[in-house]
């Protein structure tokens, strides 16, 4: 039971450690714009990151829990292989300040650990196709989204004097800021209940895990998974959206520069633009229930507003060297999944 209980504490802290990670998704727009200061602004996305499971289903945290390995090849030591693999190479981009995709970390370590538990075949094929899909479309959709926005909010403002487009904009980006925040705890802390989720289905059998389930469940949902549903025990979901809105309110500060000051200067009309496109993105990829990278999502839509003025506005240095550190994130966390997996069978059984 001790185990079982370490890898639910271990998920937690995954999830804590997304928002850690990604804290500088929600607030690097509005902290760069001078909007809110950094306390203030982590503490609007964290409240807005926690709240998100009263709008969205758990269809994203479906796709993780059942979509990514298959579920009958589930255990304890694939799970924990899975969460090594994602909070190391979480933990290794954050030191180096680079906004990397905690989702497809999250991805990355379920596929390594699957791999050497199952082989090929213990992949869900079509899960994976859809989410490393994204990892192209979600930045394409948050740039082409903030360069529409762009255009038409430029043009309506182009009747009205600077300052009073600076002064409506820092407040509008407040509600942008929220929406974003919304969608960032709707698709993100969903992951981390798939993975909770997906431990409390895979070992049904074992006696290692009732007590557990037995705290966690409610009757109904007990019975719903004994028919063969994959059940999200509201539990679940109130302990992962508030661990990741305590790692939001703890904020990534390296990361926070990269995302808010490196890739382009941004005024609060870009900040507005910026969040209010990814917004968007977020929740139409929430309803689909596919888990994308906000990383990615935010990236591409400050890319497109910053281009959007000038192209030369734009640091494409920096965002060459984010775009490579998307490209190996799913390697990587698999490569140290598979490792952690291997070794714990090997030394633990």
């Amino acid at each position: 039971m001790l185990w079982i209980l370490f890898l639910v504490i271990l998920a937690l802290f995954f999830d804590y450690l997304n928002g850690f990670h990604d804290a500088a998704n929600s607030v690097s727009t509005v902290i760069s714009t001078r909007v809110l200061s950094p306390k203030l602004a982590v503490a609007w996305a964290a409240f807005f990151n926690f709240i998100a499971f009263l709008i969205f289903k758990t269809s994203v945290a479906q796709t993780i829990g059942a979509g990514i390995v298959d579920i009958n090849v589930v255990d304890a030591n694939l799970v924990f292989g899975a969460l090594v693999g994602a909070c190391g190479w979480n933990l290794i981009t954050w030191w180096f300040g680079l906004p990397s995709s905690s989702s497809h970390a999250l991805i990355g370590g379920l596929i390594g650990a699957g791999l050497v538990k199952g082989g090929v075949h213990a992949l869900v094929a079509g899960g994976i196709f859809k989410t490393v899909l994204f990892i192209f479309v979600s930045p394409l959709l948050g740039f082409f989204l903030s360069s529409l926005l762009g255009v038409v909010v430029f043009n309506i403002c182009n009747h009205f004097r600077p300052a009073k487009v600076d002064n409506f904009f820092r407040k509008a980006q407040l509600f942008s800021a929220a929406s974003y925040s919304l969608g960032y705890g709707g698709n993100d802390a969903q992951k981390t209940m798939g993975i909770i989720s997906m431990l409390l289905l895979g070992g049904m059998a074992s006696t290692d895990v009732g007590p557990i389930r037995d705290f966690l469940l409610t009757h109904e949902e007990m019975h719903a998974i004994a028919q063969g549903k994959f059940v999200v025990p509201l539990s679940v979901v109130l302990l992962c959206q508030a661990s990741i809105a305590l790692g939001t309110l703890s904020g990534g500060w390296r990361i926070v520069k990269t995302m808010g000051q490196k890739i382009t200067r941004l005024r609060p009309v870009d900040g507005f633009c910026a969040e209010g496109s990814s917004a968007i993105t977020l929740f139409f990829a929430s309803m689909l229930g596919i888990p994308v990278s906000t990383t990615h999502t935010i990236t591409g839509a400050i890319v497109g507003i910053g281009s959007l003025r000038r192209i030369s506005g734009v640091h494409w240095a920096v965002a060459n060297r984010i775009v490579w550190a998307w490209f190996i994130t799913i390697p990587a966390a698999a490569l140290i999944s598979a490792v952690a997996y291997w070794l714990k069978v090997l030394i633990f059984g």
